[in-house]
């Protein structure tokens, strides 16, 4: 398994590859829920994630007829890249199979930093087929993202820098899927802090560890998906499920309403861009709960994120926190209705940000017309005025 000395030998070989990331504290979470918040920042690591951590200290970790052959991962963005750069950092070869459906500026980025990457299949399990069938025929080593001690070795580092930096710290929530990072952060702090809670966050929706850990051994889940595709992962890996069993005090989940609430949080209020499984640490704070005893440091763990995904996860922040309003509104199809239908949203002083006139659907009557509004609110007592004013004005009002 992993101990201390295994973590404290990885942290020696990232001295020169890896930045110390900065833990920073957050006044608008320390306000919200009571108890001093901080931000330890590894979406500002190279990469933009922890992951070139693990990844380094498994591929430092090979022979030097292994190195020889060349790596091989498979991963939709974060693994791939921390493999890529460590990989070319070391002077090895690395092939990266990511799905068809990677975004483009994660595939770009991972060939940027060496990789040869090699699209097919349909998500990441499709992906780790076709990685470890190159392993088998050309005797690439497999690096696997999370499932190995030199990788949960170097995640683990991660937990001695937050010692340090913030040696008040009583409460680390961490993102987590296969466990990789929950397990290393978990080994680190309990050896040297038994006190502190050390606490993983999955997305309900994809929540492999509670069935696992109520199982006592690893379950795979039948079907599982989020928002968070960093965290989506169906089974716990068998060496972090081991070490988190012994060390990791409890495992939360969140819903993905506070998943996206979470990432406009750390965009409008800590002016730091998240991907959604980066942020899940911080959606464990804005979900009513257990109360978490403090100061609590909340690991980002990436920002490797999407562009047209954070347009998408942004406006469901939006409209969860109530600041964006989608109305179907029905109105008579005769000239000058409109016009009255935008003068009374005018008077409820809701912005429009988007307006579509449809008089082809098959539930209007002849001489009707619906009208989709998108709005820009102040919140969720806003948003109930604007609807109850257009209830009053006699208007026929739906979600859309």
């Amino acid at each position: 398994m992993v101990n201390l000395h295994d973590i404290r030998l990885a942290r020696k070989m990232l001295e020169s590859v890896v930045r110390e990331t900065p833990i920073r504290p957050c006044r608008a979470l320390t306000d919200r829920v009571g108890t001093p918040v901080h931000l330890k920042c590894e979406n500002l690591q190279r990469t933009g994630s922890f992951k070139i951590r693990g990844a380094y200290v498994r591929i430092a970790g090979l022979s030097d007829a292994e190195r020889a052959r060349g790596v091989v991962a498979a991963s939709a963005g974060n693994h791939a890249q921390g493999v890529a750069l460590a990989a070319r950092t070391l002077g090895v070869a690395s092939t990266v199979f990511m799905p068809a459906g990677a975004p483009l500026p994660k595939v770009a980025a991972t060939r940027s930093y060496g990789a040869e990457v090699i699209l097919g299949g349909d998500n990441v399990e499709h992906a780790l087929a076709a990685a470890r069938a190159h392993a088998d025929e050309t005797g690439a080593v497999f690096i696997h993202p999370f499932d190995h001690r030199d990788v949960v070795a170097g995640q683990g580092t991660v937990g001695l820098e937050i010692l340090e930096q913030c040696p008040e710290v009583k409460t680390i929530l961490v993102g987590t899927g296969g466990g990789g990072l929950l397990a290393g952060i978990s080994v680190a702090v309990k050896a040297l802090r038994p006190d502190v809670k050390v606490i993983g966050v999955q997305a309900a929706s994809a929540a492999a560890y509670p069935p696992s850990l109520a199982a006592g051994a690893p379950v795979s889940l039948p079907s599982f998906g989020t928002m968070a595709d960093g965290i989506a992962v169906g089974r716990p890996g068998e060496v972090p499920f081991g070490l988190i069993r012994e060390h990791t005090d409890a495992i939360r989940t969140v819903g993905e309403e506070s998943l996206s609430q979470a990432l406009l949080l750390c965009m409008e209020r800590a002016k730091l861009v998240v991907e959604p499984a980066g942020a899940a640490s911080v959606a464990a704070l804005l979900e009513v709960g257990e109360p978490i005893e403090g100061p609590v440091v909340a690991v980002l763990s990436g920002g490797n994120v999407d562009p047209l995904l954070m347009l998408r996860v942004l406006r469901h922040g939006l409209a969860s926190a109530g600041r964006y309003l989608s109305l179907r509104v029905r109105i008579p199809d005769s000239p000058g209705a409109l016009a009255t239908l935008l003068g009374r949203l005018a008077e409820t002083d809701a912005n429009i940000a988007a307006v579509s006139h449809v008089r082809t659907d098959a539930t209007l009557r002849v001489g009707e017309a619906d009208v989709d509004l998108q709005l820009e609110t102040k919140g969720r007592s806003h948003c109930a005025a604007v609807v109850e004013a257009l209830y009053g004005a006699g208007y026929t009002v739906s979600k859309s």
